[in-house]
Formats: C-alpha cells, sequence, structure tokens
C-alpha cells in the first residue's frame, strides 16, 4: 500500500477529455499508507476506501463515496503500479460512466526557507 501513497494527477482519461477533467482543480487522485483518500475529476469528486491489496503489491481495489455534478454518487475502481512515477486505473460510477484513466505522482513542493 505504502508504493501507492501520495498524490497523483491524472493526466490522460478514456472517457473525459482533458477539458472536462481539469476543469474545477487538476485532476487527482490521492492515497494515504492507511488505505483512503480521495479524488477529483471534472465535476465528480469522492472520498477513496481501499478494499484489498493483491498479493504481489502491483494493484489495490477501491470504493468510493462522493458526489458527481452535485448528486450523490458512489462506485468503485482499481489502481495498478506501473513505475514510481506513474499508475493506471479504471474508475466506475455506480449504474454510470467508466473511464480507464493514467496519472503521475505529483511533484512535491519544496518548503520556502524560514527567516
Amino acid at each position: 500500500m505504502k508504493k501507492f501513497a501520495g498524490t497523483w494527477h491524472i493526466q490522460e482519461m478514456e472517457t473525459w477529455d482533458e477539458d472536462y477533467f481539469n476543469m474545477e482543480v487538476q485532476a487527482y487522485i490521492k492515497i494515504n499508507s492507511q488505505g483512503s483518500g480521495e479524488f477529483q475529476f471534472g465535476l465528480v469528486s469522492g472520498q477513496i476506501d481501499v478494499e484489498s491489496e493483491d498479493g504481489d503489491g502491483q494493484r489495490i481495489d477501491f470504493t468510493w463515496a462522493g458526489s458527481a455534478e452535485m448528486d450523490e454518487a458512489s462506485g468503485s475502481g482499481w489502481i495498478k503500479w506501473v513505475d514510481k512515477d506513474q499508475i493506471k486505473g479504471k474508475i466506475k460510477i455506480h449504474h454510470g460512466d467508466s473511464s480507464k484513466f493514467l496519472a503521475t505522482r505529483a511533484k512535491q513542493q519544496s518548503k520556502g526557507r524560514k527567516r
């Protein structure tokens, strides 16, 4: 689980174009080492609950709850490890659309020097 921890910027989505998925914020998925997190793309956002990790630590499955275009929504998905800077996966809206995605690890912001 630890290697998936961090913030990942969504770069590509199969179903939606960049104008949609980045319309409010840079589309992202954030996962912590305890197996929870959050995401937002376009007008869809939610809280992630990681359900399982495969035996070799290369894939996690999750459920989520949140909203889609201001309506309550939920769904599921999976994320597969590509390398230390890239993941791919799929997110599904229950009784709605689904999309595969590609995401890259967000660059760490360096902290300013204290004076």
